[in-house]
């Protein structure tokens, strides 16, 4: 496969004297993998580092959803929503195999909110222009109850059908990792920076840490971008300085309940909940996903635990719209992500604008966060252009407005599954291996969709280096269905194992390693 190389020759490259790179990513969640794709794509060469694996933290623990952001239209941010809703349909036209349309149902238990929402979403239809995808209108009672059959009618007035993008977002930041590759970049996980090179009072390169052999090297680099989320401004007190405090960070929290709560095809959204969210209960791979909350949270984790006040906030919910709370059996996977959020005094979080901000230090590190998936693109677009500002770059124009991401195929049939489809063009190679070696054709668990060729595959050309990596992001399985995902575990270690060449030894610490992660995912009152 093209792009794909060894991590022994990446951690050469990185330990031998060479010429400085033009630019440094520093994180490989959303916006690290669109400012570096974006670098890469103008000709620049690029190297992005992340400390642990490809969005393990924010980026994969989305509401799965492609959105202008209908609150953000109530809070007259048009800004932000214009641009959201450009880059939702650009997002489509360069990945179809990974985003596509969502009807959803607007439920109105008031006459007066059959208009208030209509003549919003209808706005909100309008600023999408040529990129729209679909009209939205209102439906009756009896239209909204077919539409979201097992929704609570009582006082049901009617609804609103309007439309969004939804995606996967871990596998779609993978589709922008192997674009990366496709274009020149270099990228590596498990690659800590623990410092920052100066020279002249100018940063000029990063001191790093490879976490599997303990290597440390020196990386040079003409720019360097400080894309870690809500971890920038750990990398900004590495520049010497006290820890600046423009972020707030926010908790969202997410339950993962059987289709029977919600069958069909149409999600569900809850415009204003009590503390001033968006409420989604929306298909996604065979199950329902209800989320999200926003809880302020002063630390940071790479593992984040919902709290007791957002699964009770999520339990009410789902029996306000949905009948009844689910039985803590019925909860097949529960988690949680944070969001860096600008601050501004005074405002709560959930009414903080998800714009994002791009900030260049005295050293000439430039930091950009905020921001939401969406929006990405953007994100590293301003980035670089604000790098090639700074350091000296040649100029050159942004190409990725129209970039089809690695795996862009016009045809829409060939996969059997909506799990297949995120492999796009790679999948007659993905399904070779099969052919190869039937017995990886098996499936992993009886109650996922996943093979066992995915996990060869993973390890191969998408940079997978642990059991989590695997079921957390390659695949959904731990998002999906934590105790599936605990019981597949033995037979990925196993797979994973020989692939990456480890003894029984490494097998062992992984696989504890992964099931305590997991644990956190098995819902617990």
């Amino acid at each position: 496969m093209t792009g794909v190389v060894a991590r022994e020759e990446i951690l050469r490259q990185l330990g031998a004297a060479a010429p400085p790179w033009d630019v440094l990513v520093i994180g490989g969640g959303a916006t690290g993998l669109g400012a570096a794709v974006e670098a890469a794509a103008r000709g620049y060469r690029t190297l992005l580092v992340e400390r642990s694996d490809f969005v393990k933290e924010t980026s994969s623990r989305s509401t799965k959803l492609v959105h202008g952001g209908v609150r953000y239209l109530e809070q007259m941010n048009l800004t932000l929503v214009l641009d959201a809703l450009r880059e939702r349909g650009h997002m489509l036209r360069n990945a179809p195999h990974l985003v596509h349309d969502l009807s959803f149902v607007v439920p109105a238990y008031s006459y007066l909110s059959l208009p208030y929402y209509g003549i919003g979403l209808k706005v909100y239809e309008g600023l999408s222009g040529k990129l729209s995808l679909g009209r939205s209108e209102l439906l009756s009672r009896q239209e909204t109850i077919e539409r979201l059959p097992g929704v609570n009618d009582d006082h049901l007035r009617g609804g609103i059908l309007y439309h969004d993008g939804q995606f996967d977002d871990a596998r779609y930041a993978i589709a922008l990792l192997r674009t990366f590759q496709d274009l020149g970049g270099t990228a590596i996980n498990y690659v800590d920076v623990t410092g920052l090179i100066e020279h002249g009072g100018k940063i000029t390169g990063v001191e790093a840490h490879d976490r599997e052999d303990g290597a440390v090297f020196a990386v040079q680099a003409k720019a360097v971008i400080n894309a870690c989320g809500v971890h920038a401004e750990e990398i900004l007190s590495l520049n010497g300085g006290p820890r600046s405090s423009f972020l707030v960070v926010s908790q969202g929290s997410h339950f993962v309940l059987p289709r029977t709560f919600l069958p069909g095809n149409t999600a569900l959204m809850v415009p204003r909940t009590a503390d001033g969210r968006v409420l989604f209960a929306i298909p996604w791979m065979g199950v329902l996903l209800v989320g999200t909350t926003d809880v302020p949270v002063d630390t940071t984790s790479p593992e984040p635990r919902a709290l007791p006040e957002e699964k009770q906030f999520l339990r009410d919910h789902i029996a306000r719209y949905l009948g009844r709370a689910p039985r803590p059996e019925e909860i097949l996977s529960v988690w949680s992500g944070l969001r860096p959020l600008v601050r501004k005094s005074g405002v709560e979080t959930s009414k903080l604008s998800r714009d994002h901000t791009v900030l260049v230090s005295p050293s000439g590190m430039i930091t950009v966060t905020g921001g939401k998936w969406t929006t990405y693109r953007r994100m590293g677009q301003d980035a670089i252009d604000r790098a090639a500002q700074v350091r000296g770059l040649p100029k050159r124009p942004s190409p990725t407005l129209d970039l089809k991401l690695h795996g862009w195929t016009s045809d829409a049939t060939a996969a059997n599954s909506a799990w297949e489809s995120v492999y796009g063009s790679d999948l007659p190679a993905l399904r070779a291996l099969s052919a190869r070696s039937p017995g990886l054709d098996a499936l992993l668990h009886p109650r996922l969709p996943f093979r066992q060729r995915e996990v060869v595959w993973a390890a191969r050309y998408e940079m997978a280096r642990t059991v989590e990596d695997i079921l957390a992001r390659r695949t959904r399985a731990l998002f999906l269905d934590a105790r599936a995902a605990i019981e597949a575990a033995p037979i990925v270690a196993d797979i994973l194992a020989r692939e990456l060449r480890r003894g029984d030894g490494w097998k062992v610490n992984d696989l504890r390693s992964f099931q305590e992660t997991a644990k956190g995912y098995l819902y617990r009152d």
